[in-house]
């Protein structure tokens, strides 16, 4: 859908309506003014993309108009429609800042090509303004689930991404749901065009209108130039609205009418504008109980769940965890340096994998991010995790006994001694083997082994492989 916003300027009324009609039938919006100071007050607003401006009229000169805007900092692309074109004409228009000129009488076929050209710009424009960005936060492809309910997401995924269906994610925090939201916008046709995501919870309330509709020049105090909102600039893509629930009543009205018009109306303009955008939501919030506490719109609940997918939290879906830390990982460490590959001891992967992970994906995340950055020789250990999630996995030693003496740093390193035992008892004494086994150098095997014994420490066979 075209979203320019034109002004014809044009002091003969017959004409400018006629050309105002041939614009708006090809899908532009369209304003009219009748002279230079009725064209510097609109443009003043800064929401013009183009305007056909005449040159000569009874109180200006348009060629004066295109120089006084581009002096105030005015984007509009202008093109002069003028009866009296000369070489001479030309040139000081393009001097000034027009960008061509038509002349009269005009072919309105002409003025619609033009248009389509200027467009097409425009939307490259942004399409490079969305390259870069996808560009920049862009991260490896995620790898293929294993549980069931993660493969019924990506099914639902793939359904729902080849339409223009708005689509409501659910799920507790740090599920994945803007992964979702993104994966949906990359396999459908939308996907050269831009994806913006907001958090409804973070723009001050005062502000959201602007940021989602946009505002003209001097619509509020300190609106000092004019601001495409959110959804004309995710024209022809995707807007994920996160934590949609946390919008305010008004708000919501407004979002309904722009679900099912597919129109908006910047702050400070009286013009409104179509747009071609899709909506994705989610929220971690049940939607129906706020709907029942008249805290969210029913029409718009229903507007947005037309298409619903439920983000299974990670304590549902342990399935996922062994092949989900191997990725974050190779993402943390994709050993290109030089370096080798981040691995991980068998017990604090099983510490991981029987932890209840409430804050979910996100939370692991970040637990592996910590290891990562604390661990040596390229190994996370029970020592890199957090402690939080060491003290909530059972206790067990690597021979199944029960280590609750002591406290977390004296059990931890109850842990790690009789893994590093075990290895050397399994290597028949041989500590350079053992520390190869392990993957960790041989000096950071004695290092360790070196460390303060806590009380209590198995003996035997590999105690004596330590002192010998």
């Amino acid at each position: 859908m075209a979203s320019l916003q034109v002004l014809v300027v044009d002091d003969e009324p017959a004409l400018r309506q006629i050309l105002a009609a041939a614009v708006t039938k090809a899908g532009y919006s369209v304003d009219q003014a009748a002279g230079i100071a009725e064209a510097a007050a609109m443009l003043a607003r800064g929401d013009v993309d183009v305007a056909l401006c005449d040159i000569m009229m009874p109180d200006g000169n348009g060629i004066d108009l295109v120089r006084s805007s581009r002096a105030a900092g005015i984007e509009t692309t202008f093109i002069m429609v003028t009866g009296f074109a000369t070489l001479e004409t030309a040139v000081e228009a393009l001097r000034a800042g027009a960008s061509d000129y038509i002349t009269k009488p005009v072919q309105y076929e002409e003025v619609v090509h033009r248009l389509a050209q200027i467009d097409a710009l425009h939307g490259l424009r942004e399409e490079n303004k969305a390259l870069r960005k996808v560009v920049s936060d862009s991260s490896p492809t995620l790898y293929s689930f294993t549980s069931r309910s993660m493969l019924d997401v990506e099914r639902l995924v793939g359904k729902v991404a080849p339409t223009d269906s708005t689509v409501l994610i659910t799920g507790e925090s740090g599920t994945g749901k803007g992964v979702a939201a993104r994966q949906i916008h990359d396999r459908s046709p939308r996907r050269d065009g831009p994806f913006l995501q907001v958090n409804c919870s973070a723009v001050p309330e005062h502000l959201l209108e602007s940021e989602f509709f946009g505002h003209t020049k001097g619509a509020f105090t300190g609106a000092d130039h004019a601001r495409k909102g959110l959804f004309l600039q995710a024209d022809g893509g995707t807007l994920f609205l996160d934590e949609i629930s946390e919008l305010p009543l008004h708000m919501q009205t407004k979002l309904l009418h722009m679900v099912e018009d597919k129109e908006v109306r910047p702050l400070g303009s009286e013009q409104v504008r179509r747009v071609d955008t899709r909506i994705i939501a989610a929220t971690n919030s049940n939607l129906v109980e706020r709907v029942s506490e008249g805290k969210f719109r029913e029409d718009l609940y229903f507007r947005l769940s037309m298409f619903q997918i439920q983000m299974p939290p990670l304590r549902e879906r342990k399935d996922d965890i062994p092949e989900l830390i191997q990725f974050l990982l190779r993402r943390l460490n994709p050993g290109m340096d030089g370096s080798q590959e981040m691995q991980i001891d068998p017990l604090a992967e099983e510490i991981l994998l029987s932890y209840g992970w409430p804050g979910n994906v996100r939370e692991l995340e970040n637990a592996i991010n910590r290891a990562c950055i604390i661990s040596e020789d390229g190994r996370v250990g029970v020592a890199d995790l957090p402690s939080t999630i060491v003290r909530a996995a059972p206790q067990a030693t690597a021979g199944g006994t029960a280590a609750t003496e002591g406290n977390l740093r004296e059990q931890i390193r109850k842990l790690e001694t009789d893994i590093l035992l075990r290895a050397i008892d399994d290597a028949g004494g041989d500590r350079k083997l053992a520390a190869q086994r392990l993957g960790i150098g041989l000096s950071s095997l004695y290092r360790k082994l070196e460390e303060p014994q806590p009380p209590n420490s198995t003996t035997g066979d590999g105690a004596a492989a330590v002192q010998g």
